[in-house]
C-alpha cells in the first residue's frame, strides 16, 4: 500500500510518498518547493495571486508525480490558508484542477507534529519532549510527557512566523539592529504570555530552519536527511547562526552551501524565531527532525 500527503505550507509545498510493508513505513518518494503562498498575508490578509498560480502547479506536480507511484494522495494546507480572507477561492482553484486541499487546525498541526518525533524511534525513548516547529505564520510548541499514553503539558499554535515578521518588522533584505530588536521583542512577549514555565525536556525542532541549519552547518551539497536527522543544535549555536546570517543579502545566502533553494530569504528569520523559542523555555538546545506532521498524517491513515 503507497500512501501520499502534500503539506501546503505558507512558504512551502512539501510531498511525502510511503509504501507500508511487513516491517513498517518506507520512504518511496519526496519532493520539495518553496512558492512563498504565505508571502504579505498576514499584512494584506490575503493569499498573493502570483504565489497562488506558483502552489498550484507545484501541486499539479506533485499529485501526478504520486499517482505515477501508485499512491493515493491527500494535501492538507495550514496557516497562510487558515487566515486568508481568499482561501475558498484558492481551495475552489485546487479542486478544479483535481488537485484538492484540505485545510488543518493549528491544534491539529501541533499534535501531527509531536506524533511523528514521539513515534520515531530516535527520540521516542526520552520520557519529556517538546517540539518545536517553526513555519511561514505560525510556530507550534507542544510539550508532552509519557504515562500510559502521552499526556500533553502545554500545546499551543503562536501567531509568529517568517513571512509574518519578513512582511512586517523584518523588512530589510538586511535587517538592522532596530528591527532585530523590535522582532526579538515581538516572539518574546508573545511567547511569554502563554508558556506555562514548565520542564521542557528534551526539544525537537521540526521544519526546513532546523533542517537547514545543520545542512549549512556540515556543508551538504545535495540533501542526506540521514546526516541531518538527529542532530544537534546547542542554543549558542543557533545564536551565532543568528548573529552571520542577518547580515547577509538574499544572493550571498543562498551562496553558502548546504541552503536549500529558496530558503535564503527566511532562514535568517527562522533561526531567529527557533532562538527565541529556546531562550523563553530555557532549553540548551534542540535535536533536529526531518520528519513532520505529514509524516504522523501519513502513517496514521
Amino acid at each position: 500500500m503507497r500512501e501520499a500527503v502534500i503539506d501546503v505550507g505558507s512558504n512551502s509545498v512539501l510531498l511525502l510518498v510511503e509504501e507500508l510493508g511487513p516491517e513498517g513505513w518506507t520512504l518511496i518518494d519526496e519532493d520539495t518547493s518553496v512558492t512563498a503562498l504565505g508571502e504579505g498575508t498576514r499584512s494584506t490578509g490575503r493569499l498573493n495571486p502570483e504565489r497562488m498560480g506558483q502552489t498550484l502547479e507545484a501541486l499539479q506536480r506533485m499529485f501526478a508525480r504520486a499517482k505515477a507511484l501508485g499512491a493515493e494522495v491527500r494535501a492538507a494546507a495550514t496557516m497562510a490558508v487558515r487566515i486568508a480572507s481568499n482561501a475558498e477561492e484558492f481551495l475552489d482553484l485546487c479542486r478544479k484542477q483535481g488537485t484538492p486541499v484540505e485545510v488543518i487546525s493549528g491544534e491539529e498541526e501541533a499534535r501531527l507534529g509531536f506524533e511523528s518525533v514521539a513515534r520515531d524511534p530516535l527520540f521516542g525513548r526520552f520520557d519529556r519532549i517538546s517540539i518545536v516547529d517553526p513555519g511561514g505564520h505560525s510556530t507550534e510548541l507542544l510539550t508532552a510527557t509519557r504515562g500510559a499514553e502521552w499526556e500533553i503539558a502545554f500545546k499551543n499554535s503562536f501567531p509568529v512566523g517568517t513571512l509574518g515578521l519578513k512582511s512586517d518588522v523584518l523588512t530589510d533584505e538586511s535587517p538592522g539592529p532596530d528591527q532585530i530588536l523590535e522582532a526579538i521583542r515581538r516572539i518574546d512577549d508573545l511567547i511569554s504570555d502563554k508558556w506555562a514555565g514548565i520542564d521542557p525536556g528534551v526539544v525537537v525542532v521540526l521544519g526546513a530552519t532546523g533542517t537547514n541549519l545543520i545542512s549549512i552547518r556540515e556543508a551538504l551539497e545535495t540533501w542526506k536527511p540521514e546526516r541531518v536527522h538527529g542532530s544537534y543544535l546547542s542554543f549558542e549555536e543557533v545564536s551565532r547562526a543568528v548573529g552571520w546570517l542577518m547580515p547577509l543579502k538574499d544572493a550571498d545566502r543562498a551562496a553558502i552551501k548546504g541552503m536549500e533553494n529558496g530558503r535564503e530569504r527566511t532562514i535568517h528569520i527562522g533561526a531567529l524565531i527557533l532562538e527565541r523559542f529556546l531562550h523563553v523555555v530555557k532549553a540548551e538546545g534542540c535535536y533536529v527532525s526531518v520528519k513532520g506532521w505529514r509524516h504522523a498524517m501519513l502513517e496514521g491513515r
